[in-house]
């Protein structure tokens, strides 16, 4: 099967897979979508080829995404390996792809030192949550200590920098475009 081919046959998977995680019948997907039963039966068996006008209206009623519905099903490493930094201290997993929703990463970072003395900014906004330990903010002349399952959020062009107390902390943190540079390092 060619790689057109290899994507056709997950589109029409996917189709069918959601078409029946909702419980829908094909004239149920078929009311929602304004498309015939009879179309959408033969586009999810393969006897009608895939019309971009037709994939349009299927994705929004079954509330995905155009672009989520036809990517590509390659995924050769699931595994998420972390990056180390011992200069900052920090262990890095990405959790988002590299090109996150509206230009945003996803990570999860273990940091196991305390926060640096030297605070930087950059633009933007920076938010994390504690998944466990407790986190240092340096913010300006602030220390604020972020506990388990708390939450900070902050504007980057405030000095700052983060570290941890007690022990190594690990933080679940949302970076714009300008964050992921920073806070994340060149790869």
């Amino acid at each position: 099967m060619t790689q057109d081919g290899e994507l056709d046959a997950l589109v029409r998977q996917r189709i069918r897979g959601l078409r029946v995680a909702r419980g829908w019948s094909l004239d149920e997907l078929a009311t929602r979508s304004h498309l015939s039963p009879s179309t959408l039966s033969r586009i999810e068996t393969g006897h009608r080829r895939i019309a971009l006008d037709q994939l349009a209206p299927i994705a929004r009623a079954l509330g995905t995404t155009l672009d989520q519905l036809v990517e590509s099903g390659r995924d050769e490493d699931v595994v998420i390996r972390p990056h180390h930094d011992d200069e900052r201290g920090t262990t890095t997993w990405l959790l988002s792809h590299e090109h996150g929703t509206a230009g945003t990463t996803v990570a999860k970072i273990r940091l196991s030192r305390r926060a640096p003395t030297d605070l930087r900014v950059h633009p933007g906004r920076d938010w994390f949550t504690v998944l466990s330990g407790t986190a240092v903010l340096r913010l300006a002349e602030r220390t604020i200590m972020v506990r388990t399952g708390e939450a900070a959020a902050f504007s980057t062009m405030v000095p700052h920098a983060f570290g941890s107390t007690g022990g190594p902390a690990e933080i679940l943190c949302i970076l714009d475009h300008d964050g992921r540079r920073t806070h994340l390092g060149p790869r």
